[in-house]
């Protein structure tokens, strides 16, 4: 309970780990009336607190796929299964959306005119609870993050590494059961890059949170549990062959 990371602490699922978190069944993304497929059939399993690493080419559907998981945009085929529950059973993908899920992205989508305090509170709009509570729940994981001296800077001031803890602290705030990281590291250099791995490490396995992160960089595959090979929108079953 006193880990690097326990400021960060959430209550733990009842589910098991080990368990199906995602379940995706033949997921599909067409457009132009089935001319194009960003994502075409696509079969995996999630279970709770894995770090899976989609990898492939540019354009081969990994940003397609993790926004389908994240009801940023919705399949056009397939089914999707969170903890056993249909996706085609939610009636308010945006609520659902803030109650599980935890967006990190490569150009850190800050806000520019609000504090590192102000963004991390921006998804909590909506929510439940005090905004007493809110803001020192958003002061405690930017503190944990080592960022207690730069809450109240704009993102313009601070540095790239700075702005990506500001962004995991913001995916953080509503208590997710998965985050969901397109290219983190795609704007840091290599010593940012490791920074922010381990926090994320870190944080994933003291409070047992699932990743799901898009990466072209074999060095932060390299740091997930499984690694899930794409190409032309489907899975890639022999990726060496095309190394």
């Amino acid at each position: 309970m006193n880990g690097p990371h326990s400021g960060l602490r959430k209550t733990v699922s009842s589910s098991r780990p080990g368990d199906a978190i995602l379940r995706l069944e033949d997921i599909a993304l067409h457009f132009d009336e089935g001319r194009t497929k960003a994502v075409n059939g696509i079969d995996v399993e999630v279970r709770e607190g894995e770090f899976v690493a989609l990898v492939g080419p540019s354009g081969c559907g990994k940003s397609s796929l993790l926004n389908i998981i994240g009801t940023l945009d919705s399949a056009t085929g397939g089914r999707i299964y969170f903890r056993g529950q249909p996706y085609s059973t939610i009636s308010d993908a945006s609520l659902f959306r803030r109650q599980h899920f935890g967006f990190i992205f490569q150009s850190f989508h800050l806000i520019p005119t609000l504090s590192a305090l102000e963004n991390v509170i921006v998804p909590t709009i909506g929510c439940a609870g005090s905004a007493k509570a809110l803001k020192e729940r958003a002061q405690g994981l930017l503190s944990a993050l080592g960022l207690q001296d730069r809450m109240g800077h704009e993102p313009g001031k601070l540095s790239g590494g700075e702005r990506q803890r500001v962004a995991i602290a913001r995916s953080l705030i509503n208590d997710p059961d998965i985050i969901l990281a397109d290219e983190p590291t795609g704007s840091l250099d290599s010593i940012n890059a490791a920074e922010v791995l381990d926090l994320l490490d870190g944080i994933r396995k003291e409070n047992g949170l699932t990743v799901v992160m898009v990466t072209h960089a074999p060095e932060v595959s390299a740091r997930a549990d499984r690694v899930v090979h794409m190409r032309d929108g489907k899975l890639d079953t022999n990726p060496a062959e095309h190394t």
